[in-house]
């Protein structure tokens, strides 16, 4: 079941950042995170917080390359 949850949170980090500009995607990231945090587990919020940053990250590159 955690397993579940950890890739259903990913996936809509996932569907945020393909439907959201930057600045948007960030703020939709952080009001994921704040809620996953009362559903995963210490160490499967933690992926989440890994995951969520690297799709940030990427999601910056972007736009400066796009610039």
């Amino acid at each position: 079941m955690k397993s579940v949850l950890l890739q259903a949170c990913e996936e809509l980090v996932d569907d945020a950042k393909t439907g959201c500009s930057d600045l948007v995607f960030k703020e939709v990231c952080l009001e994921i995170l704040s809620r996953a945090k009362n559903v995963l587990d210490e160490e499967d919020f933690k992926k989440l917080v890994e995951y969520a940053s690297e799709q940030m990250e990427q999601e910056a590159i972007v736009c400066i390359d796009s610039i």
